[in-house]
């Protein structure tokens, strides 16, 4: 079916259709699950922090963490005059302090543009089953045993049309039990699952690349195989496609899945509210979302195909590019013309490490292929590449490349100054983290009600002490590739056994 322009046929949360779209999923799920191990339905998700819950608790805590900040910022100016003075006593100490005032203006400046742009945000309202473009979803794995088969499972219980939907899971070289839980998958969801499984390991883009081959329909749509989503996730993200003609891609809306596993996932939960509520939020009223995640993406197919050799092959320094997929088919798509939103009503819940090691190594891939597609935006952002204004995304570009610079420099020589006077310059990083914590505190605070949102405090601590040497170096290293995660010897197969039930 072609794709339709129309927005005034859109789904208006028509209660009948919520209705229905309720039902539909219960029943779905009720016959999945009726024929597996246990009789009680599946839950998906171990995230229990949802806006549904929050009260008028949210108002109370984001109040806390305003007064945090405000008493940060009363210190910060009673403080601020000691470090001035001392910084104008040398000539560096000068150049750095007017550095610092220029780019916490620039950071201001930009922070009220922002929350302009997201208080104006609306996500696009799912559209009806007939207006709705056959779709295909791709499921890369590696290495991810079991999860890979809820990620399926999930997707299965969506409510979009099931003669529209089809699922491609491919393995990609596993040393574990991952292609027998894809394999369990297909004989749970039938002819619904395409399964691919390749012969080695080749990465995450080649595994992608086979799925987009034999992907049906006119959008595609990529999921993470440690992702799980919401019933109402494919329509919501597939809707914008359908409204508009010149929507090349869009990104969904990224929470943490495993927020009982540890620290880490908890003061990363708050980290991609701030990450995806405000900062892609602020991007999509501009049309030009930097990064659609590989968590949860959707593309036009048409698109897709017409670079597919190229974003393929892409190289970095001659070297092939193992890594950053995700941002480098984003570019491709703003390069072509195309509109890049974000649908916040789109959720997906994607599992994050737990521990430091595998934390810094994602944050490091994550770092060198911002580096490396910051230079590859450059290369068209500033030419006449789409029409309509393209200030907002000149802006992003802009802001993303003082962040991989200046702010890095200006990092390190902090960093220094602390070790040549940590009490003078201690005192003054401390303020400053609480500062910079704080938007993200309070939009979690005021969404959800929870003081959870605290965490943000203590992550703004935990990467200052221990994370921030990523960015630096990731700036210097953006040569070097390696996914740097899930490398694993060969185990067993540990799948259970579980009764095959005819696709609904």
């Amino acid at each position: 079916m072609a794709l339709l322009v129309n927005p005034g046929l859109q789904l208006k949360n028509s209660k009948n259709m919520q209705r229905l779209n309720g039902n539909r999923r219960v029943l779905e799920i009720n016959a999945i699950e009726k024929n597996k191990i246990g009789s009680e339905p599946q839950s998906f998700t171990n995230n229990t922090i949802s806006e549904k819950n929050a009260t008028k608790t949210n108002k109370f805590v984001a109040m806390l963490c305003i007064a945090i900040v405000v008493a940060a910022i009363y210190q910060g100016v009673i403080h601020g005059a000691t470090i001035a003075s001392f910084l104008r006593g040398t000539p560096i100490g000068s150049i750095f302090l007017y550095a610092s005032a220029a780019l916490m203006s620039f950071a201001f400046i930009e922070l009220i543009w922002r929350a302009v742009l997201v208080l104006m945000y609306k996500p696009i309202a799912g559209c009806e089953d007939d207006l709705l473009p056959g779709c295909t979803v791709i499921v890369p794995a590696y290495n991810e045993g079991k999860q890979v088969f809820v990620t399926l499972q999930s997707l299965a219980a969506s409510d979009y049309p099931k003669d529209k939907l089809k699922l491609i899971a491919v393995d990609d070289g596993s040393v574990d039990d991952t292609w027998e839980w894809i394999k369990k998958a297909k004989e749970l969801l039938g002819d619904s699952v395409i399964t691919i499984k390749q012969p080695c390991n080749k990465g995450k883009r080649h595994a992608l690349y086979e799925g987009f081959k034999q992907s049906e329909g006119e959008v595609l749509v990529t999921v993470d195989s440690d992702s799980t989503v919401d019933a109402d996730t494919l329509r919501n993200l597939v809707s914008p496609f359908v409204v508009d003609k010149n929507v090349g891609a869009v990104a969904g809306n990224v929470r943490v899945l495993n927020m009982d596993k540890g620290i880490i996932p908890k003061m990363l939960d708050v980290v991609f509210v701030y990450s995806f509520d405000f900062i892609r939020a602020s991007h999509s009223m501009v049309k030009a979302v930097m990064c659609t995640p590989g968590a949860l993406s959707a593309y036009r197919k048409d698109i897709v195909m017409s670079i597919l050799d190229e974003w393929l092959h892409q190289k970095f320094c001659g070297q092939p590019a193992n890594i950053g997929e995700d941002r480098a088919m984003t570019n491709l798509i703003l390069r072509e013309g195309y509109h890049v939103l974000f649908q916040q009503n789109a959720k997906v819940y994607t599992e994050v490490p737990v521990k430091y090691t595998n934390l810094s190594k994602m944050y490091l891939r994550w770092a060198r292929s911002n580096v490396r597609e910051t230079i590859a935006m450059t290369r068209f952002i500033f030419k006449p590449f789409r029409e309509g204004s393209k200030l907002g995304a000149r802006i992003n570009l802009i802001s993303g490349w003082i962040a991989i610079t200046k702010a890095q420099i200006l990092l390190v020589i902090t960093w220094g100054l602390i070790i040549l006077h940590p009490m003078t310059f201690g005192v003054n990083a401390i303020i400053g983290v609480l500062i910079s914590s704080s938007l993200a505190a309070i939009i979690y605070a005021w969404k959800f009600g929870s003081l959870s949102s605290l965490w943000s405090f203590f992550y703004g601590f935990y990467f200052f002490v221990a994370l921030s040497w990523i960015r630096p170096y990731a700036l210097i290293t953006p040569h070097k590739a390696g996914w740097l995660t899930r490398q694993i010897k060969s185990k067993p197969s540990s799948v259970v056994e579980v009764n095959s039930v005819a696709a609904a």
